[in-house]
């Protein structure tokens, strides 16, 4: 039963918290890249990291709530390198002016956590007229990592420290449409379900961990990809799932104390495979509960990848 299991290969489980699956670990030297960084288990990343001893940039897309919590790190620990820097994952202009911006700092790249996300919306439009949950959850990032890889490249070369790229996902991928990805109708408001259109994005976010990884062994280059799931955490994430508010967005709230892990859990697995020395050299891989895991066929599909990397970057032109 979920509520029991017990840790698993890498000596951690659903319990374990961010600092336990970090501990004696050190980052310094590190520079990290976190989108959602205000605000839920990309805010215990970016914190996590930075009392490693990482130099981290959260990209957020409300710079007044950035601040604060760039404060609120600095506050707990003084010797925090953070930095906040707006990002709009549904703009690629946004996308592309903070990439640049990040880039023309001089600064290395070593970790990039695509952790920001929404969850579930109503149908709606992203700024480049893209349906809203597969532009943020997914093109968004795919930009940003296509923006920010020669950096990482140039980063792994000069280092010697392998770049790791982490994709936050979600078990959701099991519960997308029937073909996975809708090339033909990404935009088809009419068949649109806010369930299976969020399960699409994150069936692509692995996708596109995996094609990437392909790419990069092929390369020879140092920087490893993968995805995961975080687990079920109660976070703001949820405020879609539920409309008009009913009885059962109550019982879920109450239930969430019981079986939801909390932020510091949900936080766990991107720091594990951030971080941890025994992810080292591993790549294309799914993780969830700081373990590794299994992803469905169409997770594992190198066909279906590519074909969502070549509609990806036609996208982004």
């Amino acid at each position: 039963m979920w509520l029991f299991r017990r840790p698993g290969p890498s000596g951690f489980s659903q319990y374990s918290t961010a600092e336990q699956v970090t501990d004696g670990i050190d980052a310094s030297g590190l520079t990290a890249i976190v989108t959602g960084g205000s605000s839920g288990i990309g805010r215990e990343t970016a914190r996590v990291l930075a009392l490693r001893g990482a130099n981290v940039v959260m990209g957020v897309r409300n710079m007044a709530a950035g601040k604060q919590v760039q404060e609120s790190i600095v506050t707990e620990i003084p010797t925090a390198k953070v930095k906040a820097m707006e990002l709009d994952l549904n703009s690629m202009e946004s996308v592309r002016k903070f990439a640049s911006d990040f880039n023309s700092t001089g600064q290395s790249l070593n970790l990039l956590i695509n952790n920001a996300g929404i969850m579930m919306t109503p149908f709606m439009l992203s700024k480049d007229k893209i349906e809203l949950q597969f532009a943020t959850n997914h093109l968004g990032h795919f930009l940003l990592t296509h923006l920010l890889l020669d950096n990482m490249k140039k980063t792994a070369r000069k280092s010697k420290k392998e770049g790791r790229i982490v994709n936050v996902s979600s078990e959701a991928h099991r519960i997308t449409y029937p073909e996975g990805i809708r090339f033909d109708k990404i935009n088809n408001e009419k068949e649109y379900s806010k369930y299976q259109a969020y399960g699409q994005s994150k069936l692509a976010n692995i996708l596109h961990a995996n094609e990437l990884t392909r790419q990069l062994k092929e390369e020879g280059a140092e920087i490893t990809a993968n995805s995961l799931h975080p687990g079920v955490i109660s976070t703001n994430l949820f405020r879609h799932i539920f409309t008009p508010p009913s009885f059962a967005e109550g019982f879920v709230s109450k239930l969430s104390s019981c079986v939801m892990k909390n932020v510091e859990q949900g936080a766990a697995t991107t720091c594990y495979v951030a971080l941890h020395p025994d992810v080292k050299g591993v790549s294309g891989e799914y993780f969830s509960d700081s373990n590794l895991a299994k992803t469905t066929e169409m997770g594992k599909d190198m066909d279906l990848a590519k074909r969502l990397w070549e509609f990806s970057s036609n996208l982004i032109k």
